[in-house]
C-alpha cells in the first residue's frame, strides 16, 4: 500500500492506526520562504473549537477539521456544519465534508474537488 492510499484509504478497506506513516517535522526545511496560505489541521470536540476554525478561514487559511468525535446526524454537528458553510459563504471560498471524519473548509481562491485522485 502507496503512502496516498494510507492517507486516503482504499475502497472497502477500514483504517488502522498502523496504516499510517509517522512523518518527522525535523526533516522538513522549515527557513524556505514565508507562505500566503497554511493548511490547519483542526478537531472539533466542542463548538467553541470553531472560533479559531473560523479565524484561520478568514484569515486565508485552508482547515482540515477532524469530526470523529461527533456523529452527521448529531445536532450539535448540523449547527457547526452551518455555521462552517457560513463562513466559507462570507469569504467565497468552499466546504465540503470527507466521509464521517472530516470537514475541509478553504478560502476565497481554493475550491475543493469532489473528486478523488486515482481509484
Amino acid at each position: 500500500m502507496g503512502l496516498m492510499s494510507k492517507i486516503l484509504g482504499g475502497t472497502g478497506t477500514s483504517r488502522r492506526t498502523d496504516d499510517y506513516a509517522e512523518l518527522d517535522a525535523a526533516d522538513v526545511d522549515t527557513t524556505a520562504e514565508t507562505a500566503q496560505r497554511e493548511v490547519r489541521i483542526a478537531r472539533i470536540g466542542e463548538k467553541q473549537d470553531v472560533i479559531e476554525i473560523k479565524d484561520a478561514v478568514y484569515d486565508g487559511d485552508i482547515v482540515i477539521a477532524d469530526i470523529t468525535r461527533h456523529t452527521t446526524k448529531d445536532r450539535t454537528m448540523e449547527h457547526i456544519s452551518d455555521e462552517l458553510k457560513q463562513v466559507a459563504n462570507e469569504v467565497g471560498g468552499d466546504i465540503v465534508q470527507k466521509d464521517d471524519d472530516q470537514l475541509i473548509i478553504s478560502p476565497s481562491g481554493v475550491a475543493i474537488s469532489r473528486e478523488r485522485l486515482g481509484r
